[in-house]
């Protein structure tokens, strides 16, 4: 089979194409045929050796993100069967309950091989079942941007109608929240760094309410404290740079939450700011298997469909590392496996 493997993380250039045997399912295992992968910026941070923790294993398969068909399946597997349309598990290990260090163990394209190849083996109890109204391409932006968003916004406090909901950015992670905060019935006050960035989010039928340019208004923390007649937002998808996190809690309700992701985010803060809101600031790293279905169902009532920015060959894989690097994306960038 093809794949791509780091021999060492140092930058894109040492992402290399080979060919390895194709695997073969074990007992409790699945042979998944995949078709589609997306990138994240962890994946960027990994290929250039900037993700921090022990180094990738010399060959790794990267990325966490994809999707595809079973092909085959090994002794005792009745959680799918053959032509089931699946996607893997950010974390292999964790299918229920809170996270625990182990499942870090467990991460695709990370400490285990990830999904840019034809096949690759899963646990039977590693994958899940995509919408029935998604293709391959829009599958396989779920498992880490998706699920993120979905925690954040409904695995501790559960969002409500008619809250209001801020969102950095137009990356991935940010613009499931928005399509998943009106989907829930809130209200989204949506921020990017540029005025045609916001265009674009709203001609892709992603509505928010209210959209900021940050670089118009670099005290955006005020522009949304002016959005909400001086209440502040209910929830706050912090998935920032260096100095947004102060400002997102500034942006914050009384009793409001601000879900911390990923690994841009920097700074201190002044803790008396949550402490006199009473507010909570809360990790977000992907998150269960169970969490995964959950935001399935949300996606299939409501027909959701992820929002790709652009699709590369399987055999310019390199490009696509490139364009998420270049930041002027909306949404996801997707590679194709034919």
């Amino acid at each position: 089979m093809k794949c791509y493997h780091l021999p060492r993380a140092t930058g894109i250039d040492d992402l290399v194409p080979t060919e390895r045997d194709r695997p073969e399912p074990g007992p409790g295992q699945i042979l998944v045929r995949m078709r589609a992968c997306s990138l994240n910026y962890r994946d960027l941070m990994v290929a250039t050796g900037r993700y921090g923790g022990p180094p990738p294993a010399p060959g790794l398969v990267p990325l966490s993100d994809g999707a595809g068909e079973v092909e085959a399946v090994g002794e005792g597997v009745s959680r799918v069967a053959v032509g089931d349309r699946v996607a893997g598990t950010f974390f292999a290990a964790w299918q229920d309950g809170p996270p625990l260090p182990e499942h870090h163990k467990h991460a695709l394209g990370g400490s285990v091989d990830g999904v840019l190849a034809e096949y690759r083996v899963f646990d039977a109890e590693a994958v899940v079942r995509v919408p029935p109204h998604l293709g391959f391409e829009e599958a396989a932006t779920l498992p880490c941007a998706g699920v993120t968003a979905w925690n954040a916004l409904f695995a501790a406090t559960p969002l409500l109608a008619g809250q209001v909901v801020l969102t950095l950015g137009t990356g991935g992670v940010s613009m499931f929240a928005v399509q998943f905060a009106r989907a829930a019935g809130a209200r989204v006050i949506a921020t990017s760094s540029s005025d045609a960035k916001l265009e674009r989010l709203q001609a892709l039928g992603v509505e928010a309410a209210d959209c900021i340019n940050y670089r118009s208004h670099p005290d955006w923390e005020r522009e949304v404290w002016r959005l909400t007649d001086k209440q502040g937002v209910d929830h706050v998808v912090e998935v920032g740079g260096a100095g947004t996190l102060p400002r997102s809690v500034a942006a914050t309700r009384s009793g409001g939450m601000v879900s911390l992701i990923g690994v841009l985010t920097s700074g201190q803060i002044d803790p008396t700011a949550l402490l006199f809101r009473s507010a909570t600031l809360r990790g977000v790293y992907v998150g269960s298997r169970a969490m995964f279905e959950a935001m399935n169902r949300l996606v299939d009532v409501n027909r959701i469909r992820p929002v790709i920015d652009r699709v590369f060959p399987f055999a310019e894989a390199r490009e696509a590392y490139r364009a998420l690097q270049q930041a002027d994306h909306v949404g996801k960038i997707v590679i194709r496996i034919d």
